[in-house]
């Protein structure tokens, strides 16, 4: 997708994604939050191998919903996954839209459960669940609690409900910043 689409959609695109991890200092922490229903699969891909590619850690943090391609972001480009409790994880098959004739809907259906096999594997490797338990849930269309996606291994924490963030901000560009 593309930084309009991105704006269109109130997103984030594959391009300002890739260069702001990429403008990270090399060994520093990444806290990326993540409040998204998903977007388009080879966007979400290119973000979650920028953030592979990083060699500092890389923690996810979802603060309301991670659905759909924001998943594989973060199982496939975060050493660790934080979701804060009354979060949602929700995994599903792609989608697509097609037009044409019953060979060429057909040709989409293949590349789509080629997609489909890349995302189950992305999910097994950082579930170590079988991929066809990860299947059976991609076809479900499965919703998971915070406290389910820890259970099953997609999150590596959930934070307690009273949780205070502990973020810690850089404020220098602001004259009358707290030190605290």
């Amino acid at each position: 997708s593309s930084e309009g689409e991105a704006e269109w959609w109130g997103g984030v695109a594959p391009e300002s994604c890739v260069k702001a991890v990429r403008s990270v200092e090399p060994e520093a922490t990444i806290h990326l939050r993540v409040n998204s229903p998903g977007g388009a699969v080879s966007a979400a891909r290119a973000m979650e191998q920028a953030l592979r590619e990083h060699k500092g850690q890389v923690i996810g943090h979802v603060d309301g919903l991670a659905a759909s391609a924001a998943t594989f972001i973060l199982a496939g480009g975060c050493d660790r996954v934080v979701m804060a409790s009354g979060s949602l994880f929700m995994i599903h098959k792609a989608w697509t839209i097609s037009w044409g004739n019953a060979h060429d809907l057909r040709k989409e259906s293949d590349l789509l459960e080629k997609i489909d096999g890349t995302l189950a594997e992305t999910y097994a490797a950082k579930t170590g669940k079988e991929l066809g338990q990860i299947s059976d849930w991609m076809t479900e269309e499965t919703w998971f609690t915070a406290a389910e996606a820890k259970e099953h291994g997609f999150a590596d924490e959930v934070t307690a409900t009273k949780a205070k963030a502990s973020a810690q901000w850089n404020l220098s560009a602001y004259t009358n910043a707290p030190t605290d």
